[in-house]
């Protein structure tokens, strides 16, 4: 009696937990749909190649020196573009710094 009970609990159990599953990936889906949406209606780029031209010959008008240091990201072996993943803050400035001076930020 006491086996039979306890294969009763642990079907119930497993039966709790299929149905659980199956009303929050229902769930998830439609969250999934409305971040989709949000995403889609803004645009993918933060920053466009027109704004990293002028915020450059803005800084280099006004005597800007470029940041010295590189980027927490910056690897042997990588190029401004490799940045641009990461942060576009550190691609712009990885950027400036290149056009600043004829050459990336050593290593």
């Amino acid at each position: 009696m006491v086996f039979f009970k306890k294969i009763i609990s642990f079907l119930l159990l497993c039966f709790l937990m299929v149905f659980s599953t199956l009303v929050s990936a229902d769930e998830r889906a439609e969250i999934q749909k409305r971040l989709n949406e949000q995403v889609l209606d803004k645009a993918f780029s933060v920053e466009s190649e027109a704004n990293l031209k002028s915020y450059i010959e803005d800084a280099t008008k006004r005597g800007l020196p470029p940041k010295s240091e590189p980027s927490k990201y910056w690897r042997r072996g990588y190029t401004c573009g490799d940045l641009r993943r990461y942060s576009w803050n550190d691609y712009r400035d990885c950027r400036y710094f290149n056009s600043y001076y004829g050459y990336n930020w050593p290593y």
